[in-house]
């Protein structure tokens, strides 16, 4: 019994200072200071108005008011670094091969209208097919913040720069959930500067047939509730770090996002975006 006596007031007023610095990070924290802040992300460069990651959809987005555009990158077999997000092109060409068995000169067009993965049953076209270079991208948008993944482990196509600002990896970004909960999140320094993370009803109603159990109300309300935590997302604000959450392309979306505490909204539709922002003067 004596034990006690010395846990629960240890315990007490552990969980006492975790709250408190949870919502006061900058006791222990410097705020990170990021040379851009994006409101309004680009998703594939808004491939629901243009063919997906496309100089086309990169400009359209950029002239809709983007403040970043996202992207996927593969290395082609003659060491080129495209700009697609699968790797595999049957989906977005018709072709069944990857990227890496072909020269920059080999790689097909897309498909003259594309289906948008996170608005099934919506295709986008347009005027561009052509599988675009990373270097082209960077000479045409010099100033536009751009959120790069890198699809595959490769030495050459990876090269780590600190002075980068850095997003959290799936492997990171489920440690972070654990410091969360286990309260020790205020406590622990993050290199991180950007959390990219799926609204998990967008995930469900994307991802996830009809006779799952994922499509259980009671599963999802679960989900929601242990990754969306506002609390959470707040924190992380404060400390500098940029919350986007994806893919909204709804306004139903969008305003969940930003209700949840999301710093950015990412999207398959920049124009839709952009009037919802400005209807709600919400663009900074």
């Amino acid at each position: 019994m004596s034990f006690l006596y010395f846990v629960l007031p240890a315990l007490g007023g552990y969980t006492l200072t975790s709250l408190y610095l949870l919502k006061n990070p900058h006791v222990l924290h410097k705020r990170k200071c990021t040379a851009f802040w994006a409101r309004h992300i680009s998703h594939r460069g808004g491939c629901g108005e243009r063919i997906e990651s496309t100089m086309e959809a990169f400009t359209n987005a950029v002239e809709q008011g983007t403040q970043m555009l996202e992207m996927d990158c593969h290395l082609t077999k003659d060491r080129h670094v495209v700009v697609s997000h699968d790797e595999n092109l049957l989906r977005q060409t018709g072709l069944d091969a990857t990227i890496s068995s072909l020269t920059l000169q080999d790689l097909p067009l897309y498909k003259e209208k594309l289906e948008v993965t996170f608005n099934q049953g919506h295709y986008s076209s347009g005027s561009d097919r052509q599988i675009a270079l990373l270097e082209d991208v960077f000479r045409k948008f010099p100033k536009m913040p751009i959120s790069i993944e890198i699809k595959e482990d490769n030495d050459q196509l990876i090269k780590e720069n600190d002075a980068l600002p850095h997003s959290f990896s799936i492997i990171k970004g489920v440690l972070l959930l654990l410091l969360f909960y286990t309260g020790l999140l205020p406590f622990v320094p993050l290199k991180e500067s950007i959390l990219h993370f799926y609204l998990p009803r967008v995930m469900n109603r994307t991802f996830i047939s009809e006779e799952r159990i994922f499509r259980n109300n009671l599963v999802v309300c679960l989900l929601d509730k242990l990754t969306m935590r506002r609390s959470l997302l707040k924190h992380l604000a404060a400390r500098g770090i940029q919350v986007h959450l994806f893919v909204c392309n709804s306004d139903e979306d969008i305003k969940t996002a930003i209700d949840l505490g999301a710093t950015g909204v990412m999207t398959d539709y920049p124009t839709l975006l952009t009037n919802y922002l400005c209807r709600n003067n919400d663009l900074n």
